[in-house]
């Protein structure tokens, strides 16, 4: 049965998902939200929850809890028009009992069953912090393909809180003193009434009531940063990122210390690597991103962006719409070309360290962003030796308390290339670190290429030697 931590993904089929709800402890609602590709809620019928049972004509569905199981939410993502982006399951404490908190909820516990497949499993960590809602589990679109996400992000500030940060307001009425018992009822009635906030106002229409006065302590409505993470072999992790944020920079590092103190006077140089695709560029859709294919691979999928053309072939030729041959590799920043962060591509090598220590390069504009795979080059000078024995890792940061580290595993010898990390920008809020760790071909000095749908292809690129 698999099952997820915080931030991992996993594809599933496109038949009827039944997400159940299983609490321990004080009680929590289960809700859904349709939210469309810009993060926010259409109208009101896209909030799905035990006063609102339906949307889309069926296509989300709340059920109570019953014989046939705890309260639960199905999602048939077959009928889902195609301008609903994801559907996003939130756990909620009782609004009307300020007093209720997720401290109070021993066990939370979210299955997502789909016919013929394993269930998926997520345990939120613990929400000790006051919490009173709590985005759960998403369900989004990658492409033509579904996948879940396992999410984990609390909001001390309740529904409130939370709607806000997908257009919606919560409207709770405040009880007037002295209120007879049929105004209390109606009172109660009115309360954690959801609605869509307008983008407009139409002709005619009564102003709207001024939304709720802000809680005094504000909670961020975004995700919570990662903390220091290190990656294992093979994983992944997801950056939140606001992309939106002009004075947003991520910062990525290859370290390495020569690993003896006789590499260390012969000067151990290594080099980083930084292949990209932008996302006027990038395709989504096909494989993996992260995927290592062979040298007949033709990238497939659907643009990045709606109405990009897809990009052109190693021979100057456009491909058939849907797929991209194999380029030379061309969008690389390195030491003979920095790049810059005034314009494309966005992305800046701060310089070469011929000697252990440190080479960072800032990526600005993520929404620019589609790939970045992040490699290293070991000159011949360096001898025989791993890159793991150098003691080299990529250390990728966004300067908001996210810090992923990622390491090597492999003793792999007479290789000059190694392939470590990628930085997928096509997810939607944010960025998907993966794991990567593939190497050249042995004594092969041809560059790593990076394919307009995230998948990487040893051995195919330019060759160039670095002399001193």
């Amino acid at each position: 049965m698999p099952e997820l931590r915080k931030g991992e993904n996993t594809a599933v089929g496109s038949g009827r998902v039944t997400a159940e709800l299983h609490t321990v402890g004080d009680p929590v609602d289960l809700s859904a939200l349709l939210v469309a590709a810009d993060g926010k809620v259409r109208s009101d019928d896209d909030l799905v929850f035990y006063n609102q049972p339906s949307a889309e004509s069926g296509s989300v569905r709340h059920l109570a809890a019953d014989a046939e199981g705890p309260e639960r939410i199905e999602i048939d993502p077959a009928t889902l028009p195609a301008d609903v982006d994801r559907v996003v399951l939130v756990g909620s404490c009782d609004p009307d009992d300020a007093t209720r908190t997720f401290h109070d909820v021993k066990e939370v516990l979210v299955r997502a069953v789909q016919q013929g497949a394993d269930p998926v499993r997520f345990c939120p960590p613990a929400l000790i912090d006051g919490e009173r809602a709590v985005l759960l589990m998403e369900l989004y679109r990658r492409g033509l393909t579904w996948k879940l996400r396992a999410i984990g992000q609390g909001y001390a500030n309740g529904l409130a809180g939370l709607a806000t940060d997908f257009g919606i307001q919560v409207e709770e009425s405040q009880e007037p003193q002295g209120q007879s018992e049929a105004e209390q009822a109606d009172t109660e009635e009115s309360r954690s009434t959801l609605h869509a906030v307008p983008t407009a106002e139409t002709p005619g229409q009564a102003e709207p009531m001024p939304p709720a006065a802000a809680s005094a302590v504000p909670t961020s409505l975004r995700k919570p940063p990662l903390g220091t993470v290190s990656l294992e072999k093979g994983g992944q992790v997801s950056m939140s990122l606001d992309k939106s944020d002009r004075e947003l920079v991520v910062t990525a590092s290859l370290e390495w210390d020569g690993g003896s103190e006789r590499r260390r006077r012969q000067g151990a140089d290594l080099d980083l690597y930084a292949l990209f695709v932008p996302a006027s560029k990038a395709l989504r859709g096909g494989k993996a991103p992260g995927a290592l294919v062979k040298s007949r691979h033709r990238a497939q999928g659907v643009p990045l962006r709606p109405g990009a053309t897809v990009p052109a072939t190693a021979s100057g030729a456009t491909a058939a719409s849907g797929t991209a041959k194999k380029g030379k590799g061309a969008d690389v920043v390195y030491y003979k070309r920095l790049g810059s962060v005034k314009g494309r591509p966005y992305i800046r090598l701060d310089g070469d360290s011929r000697v252990p220590g440190r080479e960072s390069l800032r990526i600005v504009r993520p929404s620019e962003q589609g790939y970045v795979l992040l490699c290293a080059y070991s000159a011949v000078s360096n001898g025989i030796g791993s890159f793991r024995s150098f003691g080299a890792k990529i250390v990728i940061a966004d300067g908001r308390g996210s810090t992923v580290t990622v390491p090597l595993f492999e003793n792999t010898k007479t290789r000059y290339w190694v392939a470590i990390a990628l930085v997928d920008f096509t997810e939607a809020d944010g960025a998907a670190i993966h794991h990567i760790e593939a190497y050249s071909a042995r004594m092969t000095e041809r560059r790593p290429v990076l394919h307009p749908d995230g998948t990487i292809e040893m051995n195919a690129g330019p060759v160039e030697f670095k002399r001193r």
